[in-house]
């Protein structure tokens, strides 16, 4: 993508009445689809090694171990672990087979299916959450200065990538 609000090569510009990103919107974006398509295999690829869950699948875990009673709505779990909810449902055939979860339908509105951790599902998080909490740690938080850190949360919080924002639409 040109950086000029001109491409150079034809003297146009990107479409009409959008110029091309400058330097610096090149260099913001190229920083933020890295992190998104590179980040992701560098936290998972311990998680497969050491204990042999996908990112996915550990996100997955740790929503439900943190969530009142360990339970939440399948479409809420799967925004937060960002997947679908046929990858989900998959994921959660798979736990169900282990042992790790249950879904039931839930009772406050039976069309909506809720997900709970069991014991078993909480003891595989729990094995899981060090191996995760390192790779956070070399990938993310210590190449990082304090100040770094905020900067960062304060522009999920801008973009509205957080968890948090999935009740704020």
């Amino acid at each position: 993508m040109p950086a000029a609000e001109h491409d150079p090569e034809h003297g146009e510009s990107a479409a009409p009445g959008q110029p091309w990103l400058s330097e610096s919107e090149k260099e913001a974006w190229t920083g933020a689809i890295s992190l998104m398509l590179l980040l992701p295999g560098r936290l998972e690829s311990p998680l497969q090694r050491e204990v042999g869950l996908t990112l996915f699948e550990y996100l997955t875990l740790s929503h439900m171990s943190e969530a009142p009673d360990r339970r939440l709505v399948m479409s809420e779990l799967a925004y937060l672990a960002n997947g679908s909810l046929s990858r989900l449902s998959n994921v959660m055939k798979r736990f169900e087979s282990r042992g790790w979860a249950e879904r039931y339908p839930d009772p406050d509105d039976r069309r909506r299916t809720m997900a709970a951790l069991t014991d078993a599902g909480y003891a595989k998080v729990v094995e899981a959450a060090p191996v995760h909490v390192r790779s956070v740690r070399e990938h993310v938080i210590d190449p990082l200065s304090v100040t770094d850190q905020r900067a960062m949360a304060r522009i999920a919080a801008k973009l509205r990538t957080r968890p948090e924002d999935l009740t704020a639409d």
